[in-house]
């Protein structure tokens, strides 16, 4: 009887004694914590929304009797003599239609079920949802955040969670959590997206630890919980503990999903199935592009499908493309003009002095600049005895004065006749011979010609820019016949025309040009491989000051570790394919901005035509998998098959008679 008095000592209920011991029983494994935090956060508002922030249990929804039936002992008494009977007359406004029912003579009376219509009208907003219901593993956690930085964090990822998602018939959320994919944290009413970067495994807690890079925002619907409104950059940071979600298909598509602005689209965002990537036209030119990749995977494909794809969506453009191996002209035979060394007529007299130096003089050190003062004396000259000169007055050496090179050359032979005989005439030999050189190759006809002797410089732009373009935008110079020593001066001589255009062309209407340039690494090489040519001088000096004359560089490599620095830094847009090569990987990697560190990993994974795409021409860094190019828009560029070949013999002697034929007669 004295131990039952005591208020430590109770009779032992079983079910009372379960209840009281369960809430103790507190794991700290990640999957415990993601739940207790779901649970923890649930609320009634929990249930009206389907945000997919809170996980509902269905386990927990038996409770809720239990307090209902409790709760009317105790709550009606203060709560039910306040409205009194007059207020609940308006609340039996709803029975009331069952109770005098308007039927006719001989008519049933209307069901229940027939007088509740009016709240069906209330589910359409939500209509709009048939595209696809959200399925459980979009709703539910799949980690937790575990440490913030300004550009990242790191999170703790479930992995029997990962386990569930890779099973999702939606191909964004079995991605959910591996490398590059894509994952979301819920901040307030908006959703914060970030890509992971790398994971590695924590043993201790059973979890996965994964870096992530945050990429930007979108505000939180209300009734779906869905993503819109996405914006790149962050103004609101998640703290520790916050819960990490799965982006959806459906939240992709808000998230890549144009603002508007004007672009074309190239591919499919990978693992989508039907989300297609895009790029902004007026941002990726406004402030270049560069597309890298290694030799076998696509380059030279994909990059015709993007000046197609802005061809088609800007027919009266104007592009230029440098084409150094012919591949080009298969591709654009149709949409645009083909220019090589047949139909060219580049006029010798358009290149400045530095491009006349690397032209016609053949020594080094002291003596090359001894030959350069005797260049520039003659041909300043050769170009004053022109009509044109006559008219406009003080002229220079790098104006582009039509001169005669008979008369450049008579002009070095009478200086050559004043010096004493003491004076050495070796300099004007050389600038002589290689004048006369030039004059008799046939290599060389298409550009020391004396055909070209007339003024055609208003001409030979308008052909080189398409202005007008006549429903071909695009011009391709195919250099790949014109001789190997004087293709870079030729690459300058056409690059130096569009600047010069573009900054003496300034009062005038803004007529933006796109400069496209196939193999960048040999024009404009890196310190360690610099020569010294003008041409790399003038590509820098685009990459650097284009845009403030709407000039747009797009540039074309296999090997971006040979591409100088400076110019590649320059690139707002980096399209990198495959890189097989650890220096290029590094020196991408370097030129790449801090968000797309988790796709950069994955460059020398990527298959054939697909490629990562960061910077100003997209909305976020994204994987894309190229379209199909039809076989008549595709450049000359696919592998031979040797075996097909080797099996299908015949015709030899007569390919070798018309090849050698050929090369006798070149130029």
């Amino acid at each position: 009887m004295n131990d039952m008095g005591n208020g430590n000592f109770g009779s032992y209920d079983p079910q009372r004694q379960m209840e009281a011991e369960q809430p103790q029983r507190r794991s700290n494994s990640l999957r415990d914590r993601i739940r207790r935090s779901a649970d923890s956060e649930q609320g009634p508002a929990a249930a009206q929304s389907r945000s997919g922030y809170v996980h509902q249990p269905h386990g927990e929804q038996a409770p809720e009797p239990k307090a209902a039936q409790q709760q009317p002992v105790e709550a009606a008494a203060p709560v039910m003599p306040q409205p009194q009977p007059q207020a609940e007359a308006p609340v039996e406004t709803s029975p009331a239609p069952a109770t005098a029912p308007a039927a006719k003579l001989g008519e049933a009376p209307p069901r229940p079920s027939d007088l509740a219509p009016k709240a069906a009208p209330e589910p359409e907003p939500e209509e709009p949802e048939d595209e696809q219901p959200l399925s459980d593993n979009a709703l539910q956690p799949i980690g937790v955040v575990l440490e913030i930085a300004g550009s990242g964090s790191m999170i703790a990822i479930d992995l029997q969670r990962l386990t569930e998602c890779g099973e999702d018939p939606d191909p964004a959320i079995a991605m959910a959590g591996q490398v590059g994919s894509q994952i979301k944290i819920r901040i307030g009413n908006s959703w914060l997206l970030a890509s992971v970067r790398n994971q590695k495994q924590d043993r201790k807690a059973g979890s996965i630890l994964a870096n992530i890079d945050f990429l930007g925002e979108g505000i939180e619907e209300k009734l779906t919980g869905k993503l819109h409104g996405f914006r790149r950059g962050v103004t609101r940071y998640p703290v520790p503990g916050a819960m990490v979600y799965p982006a959806s298909t459906a939240d992709l598509k808000q998230v890549y999903a144009s603002d508007g602005r004007s672009a074309v689209t190239i591919g499919k965002v990978y693992p989508t199935k039907d989300i297609r990537a895009g790029l902004y036209v007026d941002a990726m030119l406004g402030k270049h592009f560069a597309l890298l990749g290694s030799t076998g995977t696509g380059k030279s494909t994909s990059a015709a499908l993007i000046l197609h794809r802005i061809c088609e969506a800007a027919p009266e453009g104007h592009i230029v493309m440098i084409d150094p191996h012919g591949e080009y002209s298969a591709a654009f035979r149709q949409t645009g003009v083909i220019l090589d060394v047949s139909n060219l007529q580049m006029p010798y007299w358009i290149m400045n002095f530095e491009e006349h130096c690397e032209v016609l003089l053949t020594s080094n050190g002291n003596e090359r600049q001894v030959d350069a003062d005797i260049l520039a004396k003659c041909l300043l000259k050769a170009r004053s005895k022109s009509k044109l000169a006559q008219t406009m007055g003080k002229i220079t050496v790098d104006s582009p004065i039509p001169y005669l090179l008979s008369d450049l050359s008579n002009e070095i032979q009478d200086q050559m006749g004043k010096l004493d005989k003491a004076t050495n005439s070796a300099p004007y030999m050389r600038i002589k011979n290689k004048l006369d050189e030039l004059k008799a190759d046939p290599r060389y006809q298409f550009m020391f010609s004396g055909m070209l002797v007339a003024d055609s410089m208003a001409d030979f732009i308008s052909k080189i820019f398409r202005m007008p373009s006549n429903g071909k935008p695009i011009s391709i110079i195919d250099v790949s016949g014109v001789p190997s020593d004087v293709t870079s001066t030729v690459v300058a001589v056409l690059s130096r025309l569009v600047f010069d255009f573009a900054i003496w062309g300034r009062e005038e209407k803004c007529t933006p040009i796109l400069l496209v340039c196939e193999e960048a690494h040999r024009y404009v090489p890196n310190e360690k491989n610099a020569d010294g040519n003008s041409v790399g001088t003038i590509l820098s000096r685009i990459a650097k000051e284009g845009r403030k004359y709407g000039i747009s560089l797009g540039l074309i490599t296999q090997r971006p570790s040979d591409l100088a620095e400076g110019v590649l830094s320059q690139c707002g847009t980096i399209i990198s394919m495959r890189l097989n090569n650890d220096r290029d990987q590094d020196f991408v990697r370097a030129a790449m901005p801090e968000g797309a560190r988790g796709f950069l990993d994955a460059i020398p994974a990527l298959r054939n035509r697909e490629c990562i795409i960061c910077g100003e021409g997209v909305a976020i860094p994204i994987r894309v998998s190229f379209d199909n190019l039809e076989e008549v828009k595709r450049p000359a560029s696919e592998d031979p098959s040797f075996v097909e070949m080797w099996n299908n013999p015949g015709g030899e002697e007569d390919i070798v008679q018309r090849t050698v034929q050929r090369w006798r007669s070149q130029g």
